[in-house]
């Protein structure tokens, strides 16, 4: 099973790390879950894979934090339209949490 991620319509897995395996979305959206955001920011894997050439683990990570009512992803370091780098992205709390929601409802079977 794989799991996709997109933002803005991109599918960041893919188009940042296309060798990266991640958690699956029973594991990744479940109540309480790595996506949940808590006002202590924290690192979630997305897609990692175990060893890179460096010797350290590899893949797709971003950081996930809650600012009042807005859900923020941070770390992400991929292209945009413009051919800028995107850093960050946010989401309305209530939106986000419904669409996860949905997702682990759909898929956690």
């Amino acid at each position: 099973m794989h799991t996709y991620l997109f933002v803005d319509g991109l599918d960041l897995i893919s188009r940042s790390d296309s060798g990266g395996v991640g958690m699956g979305p029973e594991q990744l959206l479940r109540p309480g879950g790595p996506l949940y955001p808590t006002d202590a920011a924290r690192s979630v894997c997305l897609a990692c894979q175990e060893q890179s050439d460096l010797g350290g683990s590899a893949g797709l990570r971003i950081r996930v934090r809650l600012r009042g009512e807005t859900v923020v992803w941070s770390e992400l370091m991929y292209p945009g339209l413009d051919h800028g780098v995107i850093e960050e992205v946010r989401f309305h709390l209530g939106q986000y949490l419904g669409e996860i929601e949905r997702a682990y409802r759909l898929h956690a079977r």
